[in-house]
């Protein structure tokens, strides 16, 4: 469900800068944010570069079947 949200110029245009670096549209980008700062208030332990690499993990190892040869 898509809903409409008031933000702050300067959060969109921060936003716009970062998703254009990472090749990701403004939406995706906030809702990237979203996602990170979520898992990072619920594992304060983890540092941000572990909770990145665990989400890019599991991106691959869903989008990959492995082959046994």
């Amino acid at each position: 469900m898509a809903i409409n949200v008031k933000l702050s110029e300067s959060l969109v245009a921060d936003a716009k800068r970062s998703g254009a670096v990472h090749h990701r549209s403004l939406p995706k980008q906030i809702e990237y944010w979203s996602r990170m700062g979520k898992i990072a208030e619920e594992n304060p332990d983890l540092p941000f570069s572990m909770i990145r690499d665990i989400l890019v993990a599991r991106a691959e190892e869903a989008d990959e079947d492995y082959v046994f040869d």
